[in-house]
């Protein structure tokens, strides 16, 4: 199902894109409970299709597997498309906030270089992979709530000694959860107007940052090293395939309201269904075949 949104289209810069098979790295840093890392990495297995082993049970319709097809259909100058299969292969935790409370973007690679073996960490280096650093709700970030809810990019050896595409996700519950948790909580100017919805995984915090983390992997997975598919001709400000698409959860979407989309008998709100019973609220992606915002079938 697709919805129109923007007058703009991504453009092929003749880089590389993700296509062997790719592995998560993920970094829990400071605070986590399982519970909540559980919705995350259950959001992450939900991507690939066939199933990870292990994992027994099929996704519903409309499941995560079918809003990632947007992004597969992305490919390379060898005509080689974006990888379906994504697992997550290695984590890591850093409950003693090794680097501080509070840090710039650039303080995320040394985070990373921290947690690689060669530097006594615990994960391996992996140039085919992706590193994920997700903050707890008490972490800030330089342009965190006013800028950024999330970003990717990729490591630079001076720091790393690698380069490694990698994504940052912040919790933003305690500090701006109507910025970066929405449609599950709203912004004051939008508060009497637009209802919040009810996450489906009853954390505001985590479930708005599956749908963050959802918009930095798609633009991670089509453009790792900001020299593959973006709008414009600016790779230091580039408009991605999530960008795109911003606030987009459902047709009809616009003005503030997220769209159609689907309500369970709880009264969470959702748009695709993951593995293990899982449901997430994840917003959609630019479809360069449709010239539009693109997600899963809801018929």
């Amino acid at each position: 199902m697709q919805v129109q949104q923007s007058v703009e289209t991504v453009v092929y810069h003749m880089g590389p894109v993700l296509t062997l098979d790719v592995g998560i790295y993920i970094i829990w840093y400071g605070n986590w409970v399982q519970w909540k890392q559980s919705i995350l990495i259950d959001f992450l297995s939900s991507i690939s299709s066939p199933s990870p082993i292990g994992v027994q049970q099929q996704q519903q319709q409309p499941s995560v597997e079918q809003w990632w097809r947007t992004v597969t259909a992305y490919q390379d100058q060898t005509g080689h498309s974006v990888t379906g299969n994504v697992k997550v292969a290695g984590q890591t935790k850093d409950p003693a906030y090794s680097h501080g409370k509070s840090f710039t973007q650039l303080n995320v690679q040394s985070i990373i270089r921290s947690a690689l073996i060669p530097n006594g960490g615990l994960l391996p280096v992996d140039t085919g992979g992706v590193y994920v650093v997700l903050t707890a709700d008490d972490v800030d970030m330089q342009d965190f709530c006013s800028s950024a809810c999330g970003f990717h990019y990729f490591t630079y050896t001076s720091i790393v000694g690698y380069t490694l595409p990698f994504v940052w996700v912040g919790n933003s519950d305690k500090m701006c959860p109507g910025t970066c948790a929405y449609p599950f909580a709203v912004p004051s100017y939008m508060q009497g107007s637009v209802p919040a919805l009810k996450a489906p995984n009853g954390d505001v915090g985590v479930d708005g940052m599956v749908s963050v983390l959802g918009h930095e992997l798609a633009e991670t997975f089509s453009n790792p090293f900001i020299n593959a598919w973006y709008a414009g001709q600016d790779p230091s400000n580039p408009t991605e395939i999530a960008d795109l698409c911003e606030g987009v959860f459902g047709p009809g979407a616009g003005g503030g309201y997220p769209g159609w989309i689907l309500k369970a008998n709880n009264g969470v709100s959702y748009n695709m269904n993951g593995f293990r019973g899982r449901r997430f609220l994840v917003q959609w992606l630019w479809s360069y075949k449709f010239n539009a915002c693109s997600g899963p079938s809801m018929y």
